[in-house]
């Protein structure tokens, strides 16, 4: 059986919500909703978390943090596009 992995599961995106004063910058350009509104910012969807890092790039107060690329988008297509498995040496 082919296992593969489940980059929707594992990121590197942290939220330190102690750290947020409540800009909305993360949700508005957040493409897939991983953050919601409210007096701070809620990290709501984690594991649809794209690592484009475009929240935290947005981010003035630095609470949020995203090492963008290491999700290895390209890596995870060509493991499907060959039905292989992706280990953490090809990826990260």
């Amino acid at each position: 059986m082919l296992v593969m992995f489940n980059s929707y599961k594992v990121n590197t995106l942290e939220y330190k919500p102690e750290l947020c004063i409540g800009c909305a910058m993360c949700w508005t350009v957040c493409p897939h909703g991983v953050f919601a509104g409210g007096e701070k910012a809620q990290l709501v969807k984690k594991e649809a978390c794209m690592e484009c890092g475009a929240c935290a790039l947005n981010c003035p107060a630095d609470a949020i943090s995203v090492r963008s690329g290491v999700g290895c988008a390209s890596a995870m297509i060509k493991a499907a596009l060959k039905g292989k498995s992706i280990d953490s040496a090809e990826c990260c």
